[in-house]
């Protein structure tokens, strides 16, 4: 594990705090001809091989190395303005994958999906994978009985920040149950009622602040419930 752990710091090194902002718009502008995406890989390599500090890994070194200039120029001739954020994660996980398969060509583990996917991590994929878009549309469809249009017409937001809100609300819900910490809860159901009180207090409509509050106890109620499920199943 402990060669996984030097490259996956290698990485997040050479990849986040080696590279400024202003390389990276280089990057952007100038594609395969800005000089910085050349000297992006070659910090990676010097780093990779800095930490690893092992001879006999070179070969990990000139994996990473070719990878990762692979990587970023696809990334860099393909991407556009609505496919950036896209592009990123899946240029982040493609290094990840790298990694991963270095660590066991280069180390005596052997990969073995069996030990990976077991019932409990199948089980907790279900719960967390669940509490994400199922029950988005559950929600959803719930409050057709009203109409929300109305209710949020002059409650200007993010696009679909409610719905990402919801989501990660219900994870950290989640998460804090599994873990046995359920004052953990308590904070962040205090800590959101805190941020609502002024728009409640500003907006001094009882039906908005109705369905916020029918909102939260639902998607607070579905995540605890479904800790608690997943604590007496696995």
């Amino acid at each position: 594990m402990i060669l996984f752990l030097k490259l996956f710091l290698a990485h997040i090194i050479a990849d986040f705090f080696l590279q400024p902002a202003k390389w990276v718009k280089e990057k952007e502008k100038k594609k395969l001809k800005s000089s910085k995406l050349y000297i992006h890989v070659l910090l990676h390599i010097i780093v990779t091989a800095l930490i690893l500090w092992d001879t006999s890994l070179w070969g990990i070194v000139l994996i990473v190395g070719t990878s990762h200039l692979i990587i970023d120029a696809l990334k860099l001739i393909i991407q556009k303005k609505k496919t950036k954020r896209l592009l990123f994660f899946i240029d982040q996980l493609c290094h990840i994958i790298v990694i991963t398969i270095c660590y066991y060509i280069f180390s005596d583990e052997s990969f073995n999906l069996k030990f990976i996917i077991t019932e409990d991590v199948l089980l907790l994929i279900t719960c967390l994978l669940f509490l994400t878009i199922p029950v988005s549309i559950i929600m959803k469809i719930i409050f057709l009985k009203w109409n929300l249009s109305e209710l949020t017409k002059n409650n200007e937001s993010l696009e679909d920040a409610g719905k990402y809100i919801g989501i990660l609300e219900r994870v950290l819900v989640f998460i804090f149950i599994v873990l046995g910490h359920w004052e953990a809860v308590g904070f962040l159901i205090t800590a959101k009622s805190v941020f609502r009180f002024g728009d409640l207090r500003e907006s001094k409509d009882r039906q908005l602040t109705e369905y916020i509050l029918i909102g939260t106890l639902i998607s607070f109620g579905i995540a605890i419930i479904t800790g608690i499920l997943y604590n007496l199943i696995a």
